[in-house]
């Protein structure tokens, strides 16, 4: 019996393994086994394939091979340019935005409770950031600004090379989180001016657990995981060879598909998008137009919860995401939604599609055929939902906590119908 199809639309969460990067681990992890900082031959020629792999991820963003950190993910290199940063300058202020991933986040939080000074910029309605704001709120004190290039939720792209050079100017560090954007957009460390940059392997079709943190040439760096030499000293422990060469394939083959991700999987988006902007009612794209990745759609769906839409998706086999900041029924919106002015209500509704290269015409059709009937289902049981039979006299924070009261039982219900 044949597995049930999968339609795939989170890969901003993840991404498939290409299967050429396949090819490239599994001689490493079957003959090549031997460690990299060895001095005998069997592990001096892995050292050898890692090096390569380095140059390849390099290239992806423009630096020069020794500029390239591995680390275990793209959390490990937010949190290590951070505490470089604040080590190397002695400062004790960070700056950085309300939207930015909860590596972000939460580690700002950490650094606060041990005494640091963070400041969380808040953005637009579009989720765009307003320079001037970000400018004024540079300190003397200020060790670094982080910001991250484009929003893993709404796909919104930052200004990175205005703000670099905002930080040059006030001689602060600058480092962005850029793990959703190699494949998708062209990465130039040269053109940004950034001091740091993020990256993580299982964004690019390459597995999980490697990352990399660029830190430009002559940055003073004061090293996260300490250990041994490796990494010249800047991350201890010794390397995932298989892992790091498969991120070196993997970049190979993501500037390779930037034309593709531009046409033909931006097409498939806007597609997408706009059949649903049109032909469901009550429905919002969250986030501005541009400059945006060309994969990345979020969309409000007024009267429904987006976990309740996910669990229906998920019958067909459709994947996709909620906006809410954990997908375990919480109703807590999104702190990218929120940071946007998005009322919690409709944050609550909100649904990602992020597609990829390996996605098809036929793959949104599926999701075009089936997402009008899930949307209208939950409508009908919604007491959200203004033409609900129990809401002749509409009170929307009646209706809230109605809804927050029943969610368990209405999902239950719409699993089961």
């Amino acid at each position: 019996m044949s597995e049930p199809k999968v339609y795939y639309f989170d890969n901003n969460a993840t991404t498939r393994i290409a299967p050429e990067v396949v090819d490239a681990m599994i001689p490493f992890l079957r003959e090549f086994w031997g460690n990299p900082s060895s001095a005998y031959q069997f592990g001096a020629q892995v050292h050898g394939h890692v090096e390569v792999a380095r140059g390849h991820v390099a290239a992806l963003i423009n630096a020069e091979p020794k500029e390239v950190t591995f680390t275990s993910c793209g959390t490990e290199s937010n949190n290590s340019a951070i505490h470089s940063a604040l080590r190397t300058t002695g400062k004790r202020h960070v700056l950085t935005t309300k939207v930015e991933h909860s590596a972000n986040i939460n580690y700002g939080e950490a650094l606060e409770r041990q005494g640091h000074e963070v400041t969380y910029l808040p953005v637009e309605s579009d989720g765009s950031l307003d320079l001037h704001r970000l400018e004024q709120s540079i300190r003397p004190d200020t060790a670094i600004v982080s910001v991250m290039y484009a929003n893993n939720e709404t796909g919104v792209v930052f200004p990175i090379e205005e703000v670099a050079a905002i930080c040059r100017s006030k001689g602060v560090l600058c480092h962005t989180d850029a793990v959703q954007v190699p494949g998708k957009l062209k990465i130039d460390v040269r053109q940004l001016g950034v001091d740091f940059l993020s990256l993580s392997a299982h964004k690019l079709h390459a597995p999980k657990g490697v990352g990399m943190l660029y830190v430009k040439r002559r940055t003073k760096y004061a090293p996260y995981v300490i250990g041994g030499h490796q990494e010249r000293g800047r991350r201890g422990g010794t390397e995932s060879v298989a892992n790091i060469v498969a991120f070196g394939r993997a970049a190979e083959l993501a500037m390779a598909t930037l034309t593709e991700e531009n046409t033909r999987v931006r097409a498939l988006r806007d597609r997408l998008e706009n059949w649903i902007l049109t032909h469901i009612p009550n429905t919002i794209r969250n986030g501005a137009k541009e400059p945006r990745l060309p994969n990345t759609t979020n969309i409000a769906f007024d009267f429904v919860e987006a976990e309740a839409v996910l669990m229906l998706l998920d019958q067909v086999g459709i994947c996709c995401s909620s906006g809410s900041a954990c997908t375990t029924g919480s109703l807590d919106p999104s702190h990218v939604l929120s940071a946007m002015g998005v009322p919690a209500m409709r944050a609550r509704g909100s649904v990602r599609f992020s597609l990829g290269i390996y996605n098809t015409g036929e793959e949104v059709d599926h999701v075009l055929e089936h997402l009008p009937r899930i949307i209208q289902r939950l409508r009908d049981i919604s007491p959200l939902n203004p033409g609900h039979p129990d809401n002749d006299q509409y009170d929307v924070e009646a209706a809230r906590r109605k809804h927050e009261e029943d969610l368990a039982s209405a999902q239950a219900e719409a699993i089961s119908a």
